[in-house]
């Protein structure tokens, strides 16, 4: 049952996505306009014949009225009655009746006088029954009465059943002819949505995929030759030319480390050698233990820009392993508890849910986090508080470090993520500048989110990790 409501899950997400497609609605859009255009074109054409058939009918019923009148002005109500009789009895589409002042029929082929539905004009249309080879059928008529001295009344009509029956033909089948019509349009542009949003689902995970550091990475490339292939090609191209940057930069990076790292530690076993063979007090003592920790800044600095690089390059996604964060969290809280201990702040890790795994690098997430640790010391005043909590939430794997210090007003804290940007505050404290944007490297290797809150007094950080996938099981 889970796998059932899994696929219709899945389902239900495509069609909706399908939905929200530029393609899709476009040929939606374009259906309903050449739907409606249609059907106002059909019912224009309608409406133009029909009213040219009535005029026909009704210049032939005014007409015969013409005629009719002066028949009755020569010969009288007698000689209109035996006129009406003699055409009543040729048959065809002409229908008559002449009634007295009760409309009881005294001649013509109606036998009564039928109930009236008034139209456009001094013209009416009424239904009468009529035999058709045996057969009594019901009809529909359209015609006018004529008012004759003495109360009497002549109805002349025209029989016009064929024109209302194809007028309710016409009614009836035009608005399924245009529902029809959306349905096969609705189910075509689902068709080559679905095949454009295909196309694009390919581009957007190669995309993804580069973004999150796999650079080796292409868009997939069909035999149809059309716009996406065309769009496809020029995208790996572009990636080939990138991936050979990156390569080159990687390589530089290899070599400014390789060539400077060790001149830089004989620096400063130079400088700690030259410190032991002086005297311990004295301005040469105090000048070579100001170089040695330039130097230490200049190595702490060097090695955050390389981290920051191998971060943003995805060079560590290698080394991703499926790992917990609490025993990370216990490491860094044990390392930092002395020097928390020597400021007199209260350092703790909080409880937290012991089986959050994610998918992440353990060396990574253990230097952002002691990062963060480290700056929340820094900035939090004697007798401050600051704790350590890795959570799982609906939302992903939270890692946590909530201090009690001055916090970061909510209009620097984006910017404090850029490299070697120190606020006012802090000028005067240690540093490089580099913790926050190692922090915020790691958390595009990993696909998390990092955010800066008000702890209510401090600085409350957030590293939120997506959860590693479960594979889900169908029963």
């Amino acid at each position: 049952m889970r796998g059932i409501r899994l696929s219709r899950s899945r389902g239900f997400l495509r069609i909706k996505g399908l939905l929200r497609t530029q393609a899709f609605r476009i040929l939606l859009i374009y259906l309903v306009l050449f739907a409606v255009s249609s059907a106002a074109l059909v019912a224009f054409s309608y409406w133009s014949t029909r009213n040219a058939l009535d005029s026909e009918t009704d210049q032939t019923i005014e007409a015969e009225i013409t005629g009719l009148s002066e028949q009755y002005q020569q010969l009288g109500l007698r000689g209109l009655a035996d006129v009406i009789i003699s055409r009543s009895m040729h048959g065809g589409q002409g229908l008559y009746l002449l009634t007295d002042a009760t409309k009881r029929p005294l001649a013509g082929n109606l036998d009564a006088w039928p109930e009236m539905v008034s139209t456009a004009g001094s013209f009416v249309e009424f239904d009468y029954q009529r035999r058709f080879g045996g057969t009594l059928e019901n009809r529909r008529a359209r015609g006018r009465v004529f008012a004759i001295t003495g109360g009497f009344q002549l109805l002349v009509a025209r029989d016009v059943h064929e024109r209302y029956e194809t007028g309710k033909l016409f009614s009836t089948t035009l608005p399924w002819t245009v529902a029809l019509m959306l349905l096969l349009g609705f189910l075509g542009g689902g068709i080559v949505s679905r095949n454009m949003l295909g196309r694009l689902d390919d581009i957007n995970r190669t995309s993804h995929d580069i973004m999150l550091g796999d650079l080796a990475r292409r868009v997939p490339v069909t035999s149809a030759g059309d716009e996406f292939d065309e769009l496809s090609t020029n995208l790996n191209r572009m990636l080939d030319r990138i991936e050979r940057l990156m390569r080159g930069l990687r390589e530089v990076t290899d070599s400014v480390a390789h060539d400077l790292r060790s001149p830089l530690n004989r620096l400063r076993n130079r400088l700690e050698a030259a410190q032991n063979q002086t005297e311990k007090e004295g301005r040469v003592a105090n000048e070579l233990e100001s170089a040695i920790a330039e130097a230490d800044h200049l190595m702490a600095t060097f090695n955050a820009l390389l981290l920051i690089a191998e971060a943003e390059a995805g060079v560590a996604r290698e080394a991703m392993t499926e790992l917990s964060l609490a025993p990370i969290v216990e490491g860094v809280v044990e390392l930092y508890g002395p020097v928390a201990e020597e400021k007199q702040i209260t350092l703790i890790a909080l409880p937290g849910s012991s089986s959050t795994l994610i998918e992440g690098n353990r060396s990574l997430i253990s230097q952002a986090l002691a990062n963060l640790v480290d700056n929340a010391i820094k900035y939090t005043p004697e007798g401050g508080r600051i704790t350590v909590q890795a959570a799982e939430t609906p939302a992903g794997a939270e890692l946590s470090v909530a201090d009690t210090g001055p916090g970061i007003p909510e209009a620097d804290r984006e910017r404090v993520l850029d490299r070697f940007v120190r606020l006012e505050a802090s000028r005067n404290s240690p540093g490089t500048g580099l913790g926050l944007s190692l922090v915020a490297a790691v958390a595009r290797l990993h696909d998390a989110t990092l955010t800066l809150g008000d702890n209510k007094p401090g600085l409350k950080t957030i590293l939120l990790f997506p959860l590693r996938r479960r594979r889900a099981s169908a029963v």
